[in-house]
């Protein structure tokens, strides 16, 4: 079994006018992200105009775990109407560059659906 859970995302703003709105939800998931646990590694990076999220888990579970709850759930709900999406996730044994996730990205990312959440409660 691979040692890492990656996930590569990669949003693109409908329109410039989003932008407080996209960095209102982003910092506070970044943050989020970042003190969650089983979280190796959180960074973005905007490449090609593209704002890309790079987070490295100790598994999917603990990905899923950060996923719908917070101000990353918060996020979720905004997405539709702040941008579009291509997204994606791999285990891995190593750590990869940024370099390696973005071609990842862009060979296997899939367009990105805001999820079904139910009830307004956290899972």
């Amino acid at each position: 079994m691979a040692r890492y859970y990656v996930s590569v995302t990669g949003l693109r703003l409908k329109t410039w006018f989003h932008a407080v709105r996209f960095w209102r939800h982003a910092i506070p998931s970044f943050n989020q992200a970042k003190a969650a646990d089983g979280n190796v590694l959180t960074d973005t990076r905007t490449v090609h105009g593209v704002h890309h999220t790079l987070t490295v888990w100790t598994s999917e579970t603990a990905m899923k775990r950060y996923l719908y709850r917070g101000a990353h759930r918060k996020a979720i709900r905004a997405f539709p109407s702040i941008a579009t999406g291509t997204t994606c996730g791999f285990h891995t044994d190593d750590i990869p560059s940024w370099e390696v996730a973005v071609e990842y990205w862009e060979r296997h990312g899939r367009d990105y659906e805001t999820p079904t959440m139910g009830s307004s409660r956290s899972p």
